[in-house]
């Protein structure tokens, strides 16, 4: 086993067993509860296309079982103890989670290590839960947002699988075989892809002790089909695309910029900045000037979604049809501006102190802490996790003006509109 260097503040420990997997303990005496989160490298881009969907499918079969572990075992050992556990699947990557007391992580972290280990996929329960999942699709094709958000970003990300919907599709999913997903799972759920992350009222022994017993005996690697992540292409226009829906009551525009990969964290951080600004409060830009002076939308948001590769900077507004034009050109001003006119000193520290207050409610648990370092480690490296206030506090406005420039052009964005029929 080897332990990384890390920089002091960094207040978790980061350690790389023999086996090429990655942990990292935080001990934490002033709580009882002790959080345990596996990530993954193994999100919907790992997919080669044809199995599109195929990670999330993963994620619901990995909680059917092993040969030791029977369906619905794994929950019962969670639950009697108190304890909770929760999965979720992205494009970057899949995580599993156990909360749990510090007296009962000897008997729950083992049981969630068989499980992603050795998830055996039977086929009875594959042609059961894929029913469940593609009654997941079905409901998301009813959510206008969600088809609107869906069009947007294969509008926006026309060769990288970042455009894919991690639900994959029902024709698809219906051609996947229980052989396929156990040659995905044990393809890609090896050790250099993992990162445990303990966090709670454990020492440190003892957490690397449970894990390397856990973690030691990973599946044989097969050969199965090779993902292929093109990169995307910058936006070199306007995309605009309308769909007409029935028993839409309101329309949606929504808008998006593609934006820096985790290579260029502190342009990531400023545009998150930027988005706070522009309409993610109630003082915010557009909330003040689309909803509370002029009434031309009854919600409007913006939001920045870092990801691994590009990531995705939107405006979203709800509003009625016939509004849709003169907002869309309002915001493309609004942008313009941000361009040419530097951003105040005391609209600036308002925003950067509601972001780190955001950080700080954020990493309030241990369950957040886990979820925080593991999610930065997948992506990019977990130590970078905590220079998340310093770097927004460092931001200038005219480093913000020259973001604005680069990223959130006026005349090359994707637009998709929601429309009654």
């Amino acid at each position: 086993m080897t332990t990384n260097s890390v920089p002091p503040h960094f207040p978790a420990h980061l350690s790389r067993l023999d086996n090429g997997l990655t942990v990292i303990h935080q001990n934490i005496p002033t709580t009882s509860v002790v959080a345990v989160d596996v990530w993954v490298r193994a999100g919907a881009i790992a997919e080669p296309e044809p199995w599109t969907g195929m990670a999330h499918f993963l994620e619901h079969m990995v909680f059917k079982g092993t040969d030791r572990l029977l369906p619905g075992q794994f929950d019962q050992v969670i639950e009697d103890r108190g304890g909770m556990t929760n999965a979720a699947t992205s494009h970057d990557y899949a995580h599993y989670f156990i909360n749990t007391t510090a007296p009962h992580l000897e008997e729950t972290l083992p049981c969630l290590a068989e499980l992603l280990l050795n998830a055996a996929i039977p086929e009875d329960e594959f042609v059961r839960e894929r029913d469940v999942v593609l009654e997941e699709i079905r409901q998301a094709n009813d959510d206008p947002d969600w088809l609107a958000f869906q069009a947007l970003i294969e509008s926006v990300y026309q060769s990288h699988p970042y455009g894919r919907p991690v639900l994959g599709d029902e024709a698809g999913l219906m051609q996947r075989s229980p052989e396929e997903m156990r040659c995905f799972h044990r393809a890609h759920y090896q050790p250099e892809n993992m990162t445990v992350v303990v966090v709670g009222n454990v020492a440190e022994a003892q957490a690397l002790d449970l894990v390397n017993q856990a973690f030691s005996q990973f599946p044989s690697r097969p050969n199965c089909p090779v993902a292929i992540a093109d990169a995307e292409p910058p936006i070199t226009e306007i995309r605009r695309q309308e769909l007409y829906l029935p028993r839409l009551e309101q329309a949606r525009l929504m808008m998006a910029w593609i934006g820096p990969g985790v290579d260029q964290l502190r342009d990531a951080y400023g545009l998150d900045l930027l988005s706070v600004l522009l309409a993610g409060s109630r003082s915010s830009r557009l909330v003040r000037e689309l909803r509370e002076e002029r009434q031309l939308v009854q919600a409007i948001g913006s939001e920045f979604s870092l990801q691994r590769d590009s990531s995705l900077f939107t405006i979203s507004a709800w509003l009625a049809p016939g509004d849709v034009d003169r907002v869309e050109a309002l915001i493309g001003d609004r942008l313009s501006e941000l361009t040419t006119t530097p951003i105040s000193e005391a609209e600036l520290t308002r925003y950067k102190r509601l972001l780190c207050n955001d950080y700080a409610f954020s990493t309030e648990t241990a369950i957040q802490l886990a979820g925080l370092y593991g999610y930065y480690n997948t992506i990019a490296q977990a130590e970078i996790a905590v220079n998340y206030p310093n770097q927004i506090q460092t931001l200038q406005a005219e480093e913000l003006q020259q973001l604005a420039s680069q990223y959130l052009s006026p005349y090359h964005y994707a637009a998709t509109i929601l429309k009654p029929l």
